[in-house]
């Protein structure tokens, strides 16, 4: 067993695929199902992390292709890591980095080694490596690494995606063998063929990583079909791993997820749609801008135990944000990163209780009203 991580499922809803779990690390404990803030640049776009840490966050991401590029992952490791420099206390998960870079088609180029590709600040070349994505993930002090790998877009031909499923097992295994410390995942590829997606479990199930990640979804597919995937490749994923299901998505999303047995979530839709004027509530969305709300001494959700909604009517932030006053910011996106993490420490207590549908049916239903729209 690796002492970097550790994974318990205490309960299992008997209606769904929904589980309760406790991951471990030597930083702290995780509960799932959980929402992972990211924290791109070390940072979470808006937020303080002392008030992140007050709105219960046990762990949040950092993004290993914008750090290697600045401030620099040895400038990091010179500084005593990326939770001292972020004085961060929580869990750390780092990407690869990899999708960033795939995502530069222009600028970049593919082989069996890695990825050559120029930065998208100042043009330097780089190279990308399963062995350097590890060793700059140990430099930043990743309590929980990923793997470089190959996400495929959508759509893409036949030849492109045995490309990617080749790339990606034999990468996850250079990766396995560079690492020095901490827990590393294997991240599962296959599109929306879930014959894919089977054999490629296949190919990395016997792999001794501490959890799995469901790669290439939420890149264009509509949601229905990204349900449908999820939904045949969460229960093949090994039952004492954690699964993680990356990149997704609204609340629709995670409680769907959650359902079909996913674990662990992150996504920036809370923080950029927060920026962008947009709360999440538990009777649809609001967008504060609107007239609607120019006069309204209402919170944004009078359900809602967050700061923000303790706090400020929505007259004052609908001001704020109409002022582009940086406090408009700040308290959208404490709210809607309440909003998520709350809505996983509910879905958690409704698989220990026992009654996950029902809990699953009423949150949709109440999110379909669209009160405030």
């Amino acid at each position: 067993m690796n002492e970097a991580l550790t994974f318990q499922v205490e309960a299992r809803d008997p209606d769904t695929h929904a589980r309760a779990g406790l991951l471990r690390t030597p930083r702290g404990d995780v509960p799932t199902p959980i929402f992972m803030p990211v924290g791109t640049s070390g940072t979470v776009k808006g937020m303080d992390l002392d008030n992140l840490d007050q709105l219960g966050a046990p762990i949040c991401l950092a993004n290993t292709y914008h750090l290697m590029n600045r401030p620099g992952h040895e400038r990091v490791r010179a500084l005593g890591g990326l939770h001292k420099m972020m004085s961060w206390d929580g869990n750390i998960l780092t990407d690869s980095g990899g999708f960033q870079v795939f995502s530069l088609a222009k600028l970049r180029r593919l082989d069996d080694n890695g990825v050559t590709f120029r930065s998208h600040l100042d043009g330097q070349l780089f190279e990308m490596t399963p062995e350097s994505t590890i060793a700059i993930q140990e430099a930043l002090g990743s309590d929980i690494m990923m793997p470089l790998d190959v996400c495929p877009p959508h759509p893409c031909s036949p030849n492109e995606m045995e490309q990617a499923l080749r790339l990606t097992t034999a990468w996850a295994k250079r990766c396995l063998d560079a690492r020095t410390r901490g827990a590393l995942f294997a991240i599962v590829q296959g599109g929306v063929e879930k014959a894919l997606r089977t054999r490629h479990i296949e190919e990395l199930g016997e792999l001794p990583v501490d959890g799995f990640s469901i790669g290439g979804l939420s890149v264009g597919e509509p949601p229905p079909l990204m349900y449908e995937v999820t939904e045949h490749t969460a229960p093949q994923l090994p039952a004492d791993k954690p699964r993680y299901l990356m990149g997704v998505g609204t609340p629709e999303d995670l409680v769907t997820c959650i359902g079909l047995g996913v674990d662990m979530f992150d996504c920036v839709m809370p923080t950029r749609n927060g920026r962008n004027g947009m709360a999440f509530t538990r009777r649809g969305n609001l967008v504060i801008k609107q007239r609607q709300h120019i006069d309204s001494d209402m919170p944004l959700d009078p359900d809602c135990a967050c700061p923000t909604c303790q706090r400020y009517s929505r007259a004052y932030l609908c001001h704020l944000y109409k002022s582009r006053e940086i406090l408009a910011h700040m308290a959208m996106t404490t709210h809607n990163l309440y909003f998520y993490l709350e809505l996983a420490r509910e879905s958690r207590a409704a698989v220990l209780e026992g009654r996950y549908k029902a809990f699953l049916a009423d949150f949709l239903s109440l999110r379909q009203s669209s009160e405030w729209s």
